[in-house]
């Protein structure tokens, strides 16, 4: 696999999706990714921290360019924790739990962010502005309550199927209601 051309992918596809989110910048993009299923193979089966590393830092690039913290989903042997920054779980009050995810178990993504994270830490769960979900690792646990899907030319990541998400906030009132 040409991890330029992956690169390439997911800045792309994140530049879409911010553009379309127009987050504000503070705010948490998801990540859940697949390596085995962007290289062709059934989740779970194939991890690739290499594959991992070249997604993450396209990501990062990208996700630091536009003031947002980025949050990377573990596998399910982890219960779907999430590798955060420090300064994000102390700005969000999030939930720490003691782990270090290894490619065994919280998959090669979750493990190379640990790496590659200045002060990495684990919490147990978040409620995220935005993500992306490469290989269907289900992210959708992480998004805030009202998930719109976004379409993005960039359909795969690799071999893997690339979902895209938003959120916005619940539109209450009814009919009479006024909405911004």
């Amino acid at each position: 696999m040409d991890v330029t051309q992956l690169a390439a992918e997911v800045s792309s596809a994140a530049e879409e999706l911010i553009a379309a989110a127009q987050p504000k910048a503070g705010r948490i993009f998801v990540l859940g990714c697949s390596t085995s299923e962007v290289l062709g193979e059934k989740i779970g089966t194939a991890r690739s921290p290499e594959t991992a590393e070249a997604i993450l830092k396209a990501l990062l690039g990208v996700t630091r360019k536009h003031g947002l913290f980025l949050a990377v989903q573990c596998c399910e042997h982890l219960n779907r924790a999430l590798v955060v920054e420090e300064e994000v779980m102390e700005r969000f009050g999030l939930a720490e739990v003691t782990v270090h995810p290894v490619p065994e178990a919280g998959g090669s993504a979750a493990s190379k962010a640990y790496e590659l994270f200045a002060r990495p830490v684990v919490v147990e769960s978040l409620t995220a502005d935005l993500g992306m979900d490469i290989g269907q690792t289900l992210i959708g646990m992480h998004l805030k309550r009202v998930a719109v899907p976004v379409r993005l030319s960039v359909k795969c990541i690799g071999n893997a199927v690339l979902t895209a998400a938003r959120t916005r906030p619940p539109l209450i009132g009814g009919e009479r209601a006024r909405y911004f």
